[in-house]
């Protein structure tokens, strides 16, 4: 073996192991909670206390998404719901009283995304699993709808119709006993596009792939916990042992049977290992920022290549009388829709910004002006007009050609309406801020304060490394992207070192 093969063969051990070592803890739980993530119907029953966890965990002044929305009951009584569930008040929030009989258990199963009223007053909520309806005596009841994808985005009203947005479709009822699901239309000049966001979500993920590529994504978190922990035992093992010992045939064996495990399963998913981590470096701050906005060709037979141009995009509806259209807010913009679902079509005028994460609060204050919220922050819009007011900053807002953050620092979650002059909106981070109303909104009960986190959440802030803010403070943003260099360096490295060691000296033996 040559001079220079033999510098390169040290320097790879070093960059393979010490990074190893470093990274191995956190590479296993990189894998557990990816596990998790890809599988959450099957873990949503599980929950954990928040009294273990980071301060920054704990519910304060309505944060963390605790509110996202309210619903009028009654003359005297309304509901205030979020991921902790609904809530039954009155409008000056005097008392609250718990209103989830009926949801499955765990807190994951009563997030409610939004609520409405039905024909005769019947009252609806939607949830992460499906759409439930308000019983006199059995408390929630879920309905059946004519859709495999039961995640619910938006509920609203035209008429008497109620206005079911999940994800893909549009559902109409009139009576909650009968759905007619309507696919959207293309938009004019469509092309088959997804955003480079979105693709890497779903390679990420593995449901690029359909079930069958979040099963491999799933052995390949596998992959990553059995090399963490043969890396580490091929490392730590022998200090553990005296002379004698490390002479001992069978301890000698076994650790050659280690490594020899340790460089097949390595070798064999490798490429896939790195595609992975590579996917993943992009969904995260400050690598999220370069394709935020960027778009790419769908890829044949993926779970992207739908015949239906509306799949997982659709976000928020409302039905405007003003101008006898549909205002439908999708992760591709706001869009007009007409009465009978035939032409969309994006309004000829500047848009408020909505993060790459989605619009979360659409709400219409007038004849054709909206309050806007998203992560990237809170804006009125005329839709007629084009006019577009930045409440977080309080003055108009000014188009800029530069792509800047992600988010913003009013990362909007929610709005509670009572009307133009009692406004609230809920910040993620900040909880309730008043938009119109003179007050500040009331303190949370004790029901929410002490509300449970569920596993699937959990493993987001630690997939994400959001846990670790408290450790790292600011710098915590950079925890995914310099993770992802430690594992690229530990992969490559220990590919060339089995190439260049032990795959060469076989052959030669």
């Amino acid at each position: 073996m040559n001079k220079k093969r033999v510098r390169w063969i040290k320097r790879f051990k070093s960059w393979h192991k010490w990074p190893a070592i470093i990274i191995s803890f956190l590479s296993v739980l990189f894998a557990v909670s990816g596990i998790v993530l890809n599988h959450r119907p099957l873990f949503s029953k599980v929950d954990l206390s928040r009294q273990f966890m980071p301060s920054g965990y704990t519910y304060q002044n309505w944060n963390l998404d605790a509110v996202k929305g309210s619903l009028e009951w009654s003359s005297d009584s309304m509901f205030v719901y979020g991921k902790t569930g609904i809530l039954l008040t009155n409008k000056e929030f005097n008392f609250f009283k718990e209103f989830n009989d009926g949801f499955p258990k765990g807190i994951d199963n009563r997030s409610i995304t939004a609520m409405a009223k039905a024909k005769n007053a019947e009252v609806v909520a939607g949830t992460l699993d499906g759409l439930f309806r308000l019983t006199n005596t059995k408390g929630w009841e879920k309905l059946n709808l004519p859709v495999e994808n039961n995640r619910i985005t938006d509920l609203s009203n035209k008429g008497d119709t109620l206005l079911v947005l999940t994800r893909d479709y549009l559902l109409k009822s009139v009576d909650l006993n009968h759905f007619d699901k309507i696919q959207l239309p293309a938009p004019i000049n469509h092309k088959k596009q997804t955003s480079w966001f979105k693709l890497l979500w779903n390679l990420h993920s593995g449901e690029l792939f359909g079930f069958l590529g979040k099963l491999f994504v799933d052995l390949l978190g596998v992959v990553v916990i059995l090399l963490s922990i043969t890396g580490l035992v091929h490392f730590f093992y022998p200090k553990l042992l005296n002379a004698e010992q490390r002479k001992n045939t069978t301890h000698r064996n076994t650790r050659k049977l280690n490594l020899k495990w340790h460089n097949i399963v390595g070798y064999v998913f490798v490429v896939f290992l790195m595609f992975n981590v590579i996917a993943g470096m992009f969904l995260r701050p400050p690598l999220l920022i370069a394709i935020a906005k960027a778009k790419v060709g769908v890829i044949p037979f993926t779970h992207l290549d739908s015949p239906n141009p509306w799949q997982d995009k659709l976000r928020k509806i409302t039905w405007n009388q003003a101008i006898e259209k549909y205002v439908v807010s999708t992760s591709d913009g706001f869009y007009l829709l007409n009465e009978n679902q035939q032409i969309i079509e994006k309004p000829n005028c500047m848009q408020p910004p909505v993060s790459v994460m989605g619009c979360n609060v659409l709400q219409q204050v007038d004849s054709t002006n909206y309050i806007v919220g998203s992560f990237s922050g809170l804006f009125s819009w005329d839709i007629v007009s084009c006019e577009i007011y930045d409440l977080g900053k309080n003055k108009p807002l000014i188009k800029s050609t530069k792509s800047g953050r992600p988010i913003s620092g009013t990362m909007v979650s929610g709005i509670v309406y009572l009307n133009n002059a009692n406004i609230w909106y809920s910040d993620y981070n900040k909880g309730m801020v008043q938009v119109t109303s003179k007050q500040r909104f009331v303190k949370m009960p004790k029901s929410v304060k002490n509300a449970p986190m569920s596993l699937w959440n959990f493993c987001l802030e630690v997939h994400t490394g959001r846990i670790f803010e408290s450790i790292l403070g600011g710098f915590y943003i950079l925890y995914v992207p310099l993770a992802g260099i430690c594992m690229l360096i530990v992969l490559i490295s220990g590919f060339f070192l089995w190439y260049w060691v032990y795959r060469l000296q076989k052959k030669k033996q």
